[in-house]
């Protein structure tokens, strides 16, 4: 079975961006924030084109050309032809490789500025799990604290169990130290 110009193209760009995620892998260990920044500048650098063509070919805007294609491949040290066949998304290290079909899109990062987030909360919880876990509460707090029930439209269980999330919450945020502002 033959594909067509666009197939071509969309594999294409899903493998570029597996040599991305494996640049990563390789090269940051520990993401955080400094390391991450000129990240995808030194892949284009490896891959000896100019990270704003790197951005346009992220974004859509370019394709990657049959003669592109060779040339990621060769210093990519893949064999020739492998940017034109689908390989599924990489698997982390030592991790059997999962099926495409089973994966779950929603959550996994979906671009870079999703994987950056992830890769500096992994950083920080890695280095502080316990207070990375508060301040991560303390963030989400608005999204996870039910509403506020008149306690006498509850049922008594449910009254208990309301009373149960407040003072979990309330413990949470017990020696939780506010975020410190940025320096200028």
């Amino acid at each position: 079975m033959q594909t067509g110009p666009r197939d071509v193209a969309q594999i294409r760009l899903d493998n570029a961006l597996w040599l991305f995620d494996e640049f990563v892998a390789a090269t940051v260990k520990h993401p955080d924030a400094g390391t991450l920044r000129g990240l995808e500048r030194r892949f284009a650098e490896r891959l000896q084109i100019q990270p704003s063509y790197w951005s346009q070919i992220k974004g859509r805007d370019r394709q990657i050309g049959e003669r592109l294609a060779r040339q990621f491949e060769e210093l990519s040290h893949k064999p020739r032809g492998w940017m034109d066949e689908a390989h599924g998304p990489p698997a982390a290290p030592g991790a059997p490789a999962a099926p495409a079909a089973t994966q779950d899109t929603h959550r996994t990062p979906q671009d870079d500025d999703e994987r950056f987030i992830v890769g500096l909360v992994l950083t920080y919880y890695r280095r502080h799990p316990q207070r990375a876990r508060t301040r991560l509460l303390d963030l989400l707090g608005e999204v996870l604290t039910p509403p506020p029930v008149a306690p006498r439209a509850l049922p008594a269980d449910a009254a208990t169990q309301a009373d149960d999330a407040h003072e979990l919450w309330a413990r949470s945020q017990a020696r939780v130290a506010p975020l410190k502002k940025k320096k200028r």
